[in-house]
């Protein structure tokens, strides 16, 4: 990790010159980060780490020979280096997230776009020298984990659940902490509206690659949808998802409006419409990611009576998001990863 006000040593690794060319003249200027080369494909990559010992990776997903995820499920293990992976629109983004790199952007569409394409990258390069680096998992994602832990019984038909509502919030490293949690669910837990840090269109691949290994239905969110026991709604990217009550039954809004925290989706504002219309009949869980989003919700959801909870410093990867929330004394517990299923099932 490296030291405070030393600068961040980064390679970046992409087949496109035109591509390598923008990322590194683009973050050469930040004060806080120097580029110490670049490398055109996986193996170049695995050569120039062991010699220059980057403190961050900027990484294409795509590329000849080697994709990015082949290559850091093999590397990652022995070499845990913080990547960051560079992408355009690709679902192989949750395979090499999956694999254990810690962060994703998405390249610039147009010229326009670069300058916030930079700024955005630089802070995530920030972010990733202080993070912890997953080991890549099995390539595919099951309902038992490596420990054996298998899903729990379905809950049992209840119309109380109907009442019941969970908002999770998460950032960096959340894809994959919240498909670590939501694998394990029986397919009647109350319903579920989640916040995760994530750039518009790629939600909906979030929510359909939690689809395809959950017992939940997982989907991304549309304006009205109704939050029903056994359904997971995920805010669009770009969009804030905010929670309403009709007569006896809860339903989502999803609307346009100004970044909150620097976000949109923002998990303050769902967990602050959670605590106004679920009040103590919701659980809110906020997990692995950097800033503060979503703790002063958190705090009203506790005010409001629900039960809260944040993941543990140990098993996140930026524990930016909980540790906030824990210094305000909004989080009544506070769980690793692998025990946080039991704050949706409530046992």
């Amino acid at each position: 990790m490296p030291i405070i006000n030393q600068k961040i040593r980064v390679l970046v690794v992409d087949d496109s010159m035109v591509a390598r060319s923008m990322i590194m003249q683009g973050l050469s200027t930040h004060p806080r980060i120097e580029i110490i080369g670049c490398a055109i494909n996986t193996m170049d990559a695995k050569a120039k780490i062991a010699a220059l010992k980057p403190d961050v990776v900027t990484m294409d997903v795509e590329m000849p020979g080697k994709s990015g995820p082949e290559f850091l499920r093999e590397y990652i293990p022995q070499h845990p280096v913080p990547v960051i992976l560079v992408s355009s629109l690709n679902l192989r983004v949750f395979d090499a997230l999956d694999a254990g790199a810690v962060d994703f952007i998405q390249k610039p569409q147009n010229h326009g776009d670069r300058d916030a394409f930079i700024t955005a990258l630089a802070q995530k390069v920030l972010v990733a020298a202080t993070a912890k680096v997953r080991m890549a998992r099995p390539a595919a994602p099951t309902a038992v984990d490596a420990a054996g832990a298998k899903p729990f019984p379905p809950l049992g038909a209840n119309p109380a659940l109907n009442n019941v509502l969970i908002g999770l919030g998460a950032s960096t490293g959340g894809t994959e902490a919240t498909l670590e949690v939501m694998k394990r669910l029986p397919e009647d837990i109350p319903g579920m509206v989640i916040v995760q840090h994530m750039p518009e269109k790629f939600t909906a691949m979030f929510a359909e690659r939690l689809n395809g290994v959950c017992q939940i239905e997982v989907r991304e969110a549309r304006n009205n949808d109704r939050v029903i026991p056994g359904l997971a709604l995920i805010a669009p990217g770009g969009k804030h998802m905010l929670l309403k009550r009709s007569g006896a039954y809860y339903h989502v809004e999803v609307v346009d409006g100004p970044l909150i925290n620097r976000h949109r989706p923002s998990v303050d504002v769902l967990f602050r419409s959670v605590a106004k219309y679920a009040g103590k009949n919701a659980t809110g869980i906020i997990m692995t990611g950097m800033g503060d989003d979503g703790a002063r919700g958190l705090r009203e959801m506790l005010d409001a009576g629900a039960n809260t909870y944040a993941q543990d410093e140990a098993s996140c990867v930026v524990f930016g998001m909980p540790k906030e929330a824990i210094k305000l004394g909004a989080a009544r517990h506070v769980l690793p990863l692998q025990e946080m299923q039991y704050a949706i099932l409530g046992k």
